[in-house]
């Protein structure tokens, strides 16, 4: 059985912990509510970004000459997956959810003879998945939006993507990463990037007769310059999801965190004052004793 000071000690530890904790979790919670604000302003602008090229797409003829950006090369032999995580830990099961699907998209992927080649974005995934996948990971970005998240970091990243493009290194380009759903909700989510994908709905939006354009410049002009941008846009939006995601998972873990530090606090402290009141006992005993042996 522990003794008394062994008790103070551990019910003193635990309370330092959940001082820490708890102030994590109100910095957390700070945080939050900017990265919420971010995430939730770019989802209209990039929703309409991509509604516009699906249009686009929809007036033009894609062929060999097309940009790569939205043709692609025409094959699916090599993959590029862009895996978001965070750089810090302490955020529940926020890396481990979307490590898990990476995981199953590589052996996916890996099952039908396809090259995977990964980028990591955030400390955290690449050291989990260079465990199983070391020779596939081709660059890591670190330390992104450690201040404050901008357009110039998800630049930094379409950047690099591109210019492995323009080396022909991937036939398509996919982004895995959080979204951002609500301060309890983050849904692990792969989007394909390259080539310019077009869902079925956005299909019959852009083949309905009202829908009449004119172009000026022509429309393959306009796609040459919007096509990295949306990339850009794309990525922005899945780095501010995962930031505002980081942040709600991480308040909600060093919640949890509190409360179960408090809840054991309350256990020691009744272990300890049953323990105190025991050897009080046993020191009555033996003063007892000791004066009927007189």
């Amino acid at each position: 059985m522990p003794s008394l000071k062994e008790y103070r000690n551990r019910i003193a530890s635990v309370k330092s912990t959940r001082k820490i904790t708890s102030a994590m979790k109100m910095v957390a919670a700070s945080k939050l509510r900017r990265a919420q604000i971010q995430a939730e302003a770019s989802h209209p602008y990039a929703a309409k970004m991509f509604d516009m090229l699906s249009r686009l797409v929809a007036k033009i003829n894609i062929d060999d000459s097309s940009p790569f950006l939205l043709a692609g090369t025409g094959n699916q032999d090599t993959h590029l997956l862009v895996v978001i995580t965070s750089d810090r830990g302490l955020c529940g099961g926020f890396n481990g959810s979307i490590v898990r699907k990476a995981r199953a998209q590589i052996r996916e992927l890996l099952d039908k003879n396809r090259d995977v080649k990964i980028i990591c974005v955030g400390r955290k995934g690449r050291d989990v998945l260079k465990r199983e996948y070391a020779s596939k990971i081709v660059h890591t970005f670190e330390g992104l939006g450690k201040k404050r998240l901008t357009f110039a970091d998800a630049m930094e990243v379409s950047h690099f993507i591109m210019d492995m493009g323009a080396r022909r290194e991937f036939d398509v380009c996919s982004v895995l990463f959080n979204q951002f759903k609500s301060v309890i909700a983050q849904v692990p989510t792969a989007t394909q990037l390259i080539p310019f994908y077009v869902p079925e709905k956005a299909e019959h939006v852009a083949a309905e007769p009202e829908a009449v354009y004119e172009f000026e410049p022509d429309a393959e002009y306009i796609l040459k310059d919007l096509l990295p941008r949306n990339l850009s846009v794309q990525i922005f939006r899945a780095l501010l999801d995962s930031a505002a995601g980081e942040q709600a998972a991480r308040m909600t873990a060093m919640d949890n965190a509190s409360r179960n530090a408090e809840d054991l606090t309350k256990k020691l402290t009744l272990r300890y004052n049953r323990a105190r009141q025991a050897a009080i006992t046993k020191e009555l005993i033996e003063i007892v004793s000791g004066a009927e042996a007189l």
